[in-house]
């Protein structure tokens, strides 16, 4: 009997959860195709890269069953509405099955909503125009509770099919003086499915690097994450028995004591 602590789950089933993520901005054409294969052996959902990397990914790609998962506007959404429509719809022209786009974090702060509102709009039709899907990058490390749900209310009436807690590179200043983040955190994912509608998908990305918190993320509904442990992750499943059969693992809670992972 399943309990708070435990959830029945499939090896397949936890692979098509991962975007694997590609973005550091250090990474070479070599780590990239490296990558890409590691996406390709472990059948994850999407491979998410640069755009300018979308020719590599669709060869190293091709005949398998990864999608490509272009970002734009990334990492800080800085970009005009219109650069950001054409490189979405662009990425989606040249092969993006799903695009991730990051909203325009002054403009969210600034509750300019008319702003984000139109913006996240076009982005979605343009990218639907493609037969691609739309994932919203909030960075809610930035954000108050306010902000969060604000946005989960546009997305739902938008009817985009993620949102999305974070990038990974949102870094914020801390009273220390250094830069850090938290990603996805509970509070944050909680928030977020409570406002969203039930079509809504959400993305826990800010990276989860161990299984148990990826099956408790799970249990509060995540179906996507972003993450750059996939082999590391998928290998702990197959250690705990997790394999092509339904099978029910208890999982430690996960704590807000800093990030549910990163990039």
């Amino acid at each position: 009997m399943a309990t708070a602590n435990s959830i029945t789950v499939t090896l397949p089933q936890l692979a098509k959860m991962i975007d694997h993520s590609l973005l550091h901005p250090s990474m070479t054409d070599s780590e990239i195709k490296a990558g890409l294969a590691t996406a390709r052996q472990n059948h994850v959902a999407t491979a998410c890269i640069k755009p300018y990397s979308i020719e590599l990914a669709k060869a190293e790609l091709g005949g398998s069953d990864v999608l490509i998962c272009p970002v734009i506007g990334f990492p800080h959404g800085n970009s005009t509405t219109a650069i950001k429509v054409a490189e979405a719809r662009e990425a989606a022209k040249a092969g993006g099955s799903e695009i991730d786009m990051v909203v325009n974090i002054g403009k969210v702060l600034g509750q300019d909503w008319d702003y984000v509102s139109h913006e996240i709009q076009l982005i979605n039709e343009a990218v639907a125009a493609e037969g691609a899907i739309l994932k919203v990058i909030f960075e809610n490390d930035y954000l108050q509770p306010e902000h969060i749900i604000k946005l989960c209310g546009i997305c739902t009436e938008l009817n985009v099919a993620f949102a999305k807690t974070s990038t990974g590179f949102g870094f914020v200043k801390q009273p220390s003086g250094e830069y850090n983040y938290k990603g996805a955190t509970l509070e944050h994912l909680t928030l977020m499915r409570q406002h969203l509608g039930p079509k809504v998908q959400i993305k826990a990305a800010g990276g989860v690097r161990n299984l148990d918190d990826f099956l408790h993320i799970m249990k509060l509904g995540v179906t996507r994450i972003g993450a750059s442990a996939t082999v590391a992750i998928l290998e702990e499943a197959r250690r705990r028995g997790i394999g092509e059969q339904p099978v029910e693992v208890t999982f430690k809670p996960m704590h807000d004591q800093g990030q549910a992972g990163g990039y």
